[in-house]
């Protein structure tokens, strides 16, 4: 019998380099598009004056909301995000297709905004007051002792 060379084993600082990788590739930023974003050459073929809601649904598909009020326009909605671990999830790019139809249902007017036309929506940090008074949890359970109707336990 020959003696063959051992294999060499790895050591622990390949063994821990290794699990840092495998850690960090795990962490890496992911890119994620998100809503409804119609591909340009379909987008320019959007005419107005010449297409119909159905035309438009065809190209472009079902949006991704219609307005809520005033002239009817359909918007199609889209973002690219990425989060890294575990932060807050950032917004890197968004586009809002803005299509008015008139009272015929033809288009009317075709709009792209990005993510620099936005605006940021202030959230309002007020709270609705309530009747009543403001008691603590120790006051409403002393304040509930003696109200219970004896004759229901029986």
């Amino acid at each position: 019998m020959t003696n063959l060379p051992r294999p060499a084993r790895p050591t622990a600082r390949l063994l821990l380099a290794a699990a840092a990788l495998v850690g960090l590739a795990a962490c890496s930023a992911d890119i994620s598009p998100r809503g409804n974003e119609p591909p340009a050459e379909m987008l320019a073929q959007v005419k107005p004056g010449e297409q119909t809601r159905g035309d438009v649904r065809a190209m472009l598909g079902s949006p991704s909301t219609v307005s809520a009020f005033g002239d009817e326009t359909w918007y199609y909605i889209s973002a690219q995000t990425t989060q890294w671990a575990y932060q807050a999830t950032e917004e890197l790019d968004r586009q809002v297709v803005a299509i008015s139809f008139d009272e015929r249902g033809i288009v009317k007017d075709v709009q792209v905004r990005g993510k620099d036309s936005g605006r940021e929506v202030e959230i309002v940090d007020r709270t609705t007051p309530t009747p009543g008074r403001d008691e603590t949890i120790i006051q409403q359970l002393l304040g509930n002792l003696g109200r219970f109707n004896k004759e229901m336990g029986r």
